[in-house]
């Protein structure tokens, strides 16, 4: 098939500074055509996600529990894309919005959890698939609220302070914790979120912005690794 004639993956942003960081950059290098759909920005939805290969959602500081115009045609979306086997990637809101649409529930988290932090691949056949022989890795963290599994989930990631930290249905992947994460959205959340952070600095899992921003282009490069292996899985599922 020509790059041409491949339908575009349809990218959901919530927030200004939460974009799809190495995703893009991963998409870009693979030739594979995307779609950003600026929500935040008060671009509509498509009505059906029919046109598009892919459906990969964001993060965003909102909750999928708040009253906000945009959740629930996005909430169908989702629905829209598992039932026609188009395959879907959510990254922390995004995530849990997979999982309100698929019957799970989304609730606060026992503490918040920002900055670094390691999560560990769960032992099943299903994690390796998507992680190959990856054992742990350090993922980066900005939620206060867990999503639980939706039917047919299976578990992949948890971490020291949230359980579920993702999980996969067939060929759809929802992350609690962010793999996208680039250096410079790393800075930019750190400048955003300061006030959050001291806010929260009573958490156990909260790193304030030294400690985030130590070593940072050595975390993003191990964290890149991840995120690509887990990607070029990923689109192997798309729908054209």
């Amino acid at each position: 098939m020509n790059i041409g004639d491949m339908k575009p993956i349809a990218i959901f942003r919530h927030a200004e500074t939460e974009g799809p960081g190495h995703l893009a950059t991963f998409l870009d290098e693979q030739r594979i055509p995307w779609q950003l759909i600026k929500i935040d920005q008060g671009e509509l939805l498509p009505t059906s996600i029919l046109a598009y290969s892919g459906m990969v959602l964001m993060g965003g500081p909102m909750s999928v529990n708040d009253d906000l115009p945009w959740i629930p045609p996005l909430l169908s979306l989702i629905q829209q894309a598992v039932d026609a086997d188009i395959p879907v990637l959510g990254h922390c809101l995004g995530g849990q919005l997979i999982s309100k649409a698929l019957g799970g529930v989304v609730t606060k988290n026992a503490v918040k959890e920002i900055g670094w932090g390691e999560v560990i691949v769960s032992k099943n056949d299903t994690a390796r698939h998507w992680f190959g022989d990856m054992q742990s890795f350090n993922g980066f963290h900005w939620h206060g609220e867990t999503f639980s599994l939706p039917a047919g989930a299976v578990h992949l990631l948890a971490s020291q302070y949230c359980e579920n930290q993702a999980y996969a249905i067939g060929k759809h992947l929802a992350f609690q914790c962010h793999i996208e994460m680039t250096a410079e959205m790393v800075r930019s959340w750190c400048d955003v979120g300061a006030d959050e952070m001291v806010s929260a600095s009573a958490s156990p899992a909260v790193q304030q912005s030294n400690a985030i921003l130590q070593t940072l282009p050595l975390h993003c490069f191990f964290l890149n690794k991840v995120a690509t292996q887990v990607y070029k899985q990923w689109i192997k599922g798309l729908v054209n």
